[in-house]
């Protein structure tokens, strides 16, 4: 995403497109979510771009007021390894990012299932 972000920054057209359809997506499922349970609580953006990128939250959140998502532009870039909020404060519906380790948790994982294959499950 970085290589996307950057392409588009210098003019690329295919990285532009490329990134609205990302977002585009992600901004159909949080509809999709609201659509589904009627109701919206938060937005968790996670993982390598959800914390990493403001550029994609802000992308993924924009037009999405009439659902209550408002975030706080200031927040959003304001660079952190910890969990924290972004959401304005007129928001109905929190946005938060969270870190995650997602090294840990694969070698865990790996760590179980090495676990009950040597001890003949």
């Amino acid at each position: 995403m970085r290589e996307v972000i950057e392409k588009r920054d210098q003019g690329d057209k295919k990285a532009e497109t490329a990134l609205k359809i990302y977002t585009y997506r992600i901004k159909k499922y949080i509809g999709a979510f609201f659509a589904a349970m009627g109701t919206l609580d938060g937005v968790i953006f996670t993982a390598g771009i959800g914390e990493n990128s403001s550029l994609v939250r802000d992308l993924c959140c924009r037009g999405l007021e009439g659902l209550g998502i408002k975030i706080d532009h200031v927040k959003n870039i304001s660079p952190s390894k910890k969990e924290r909020g972004i959401s304005s404060p007129d928001s109905k519906v929190k946005v938060l990012v969270i870190p995650t380790d997602e090294e840990l948790k694969i070698a865990i994982e790996t760590e179980k299932i090495i676990k009950l294959s040597t001890s003949g499950h």
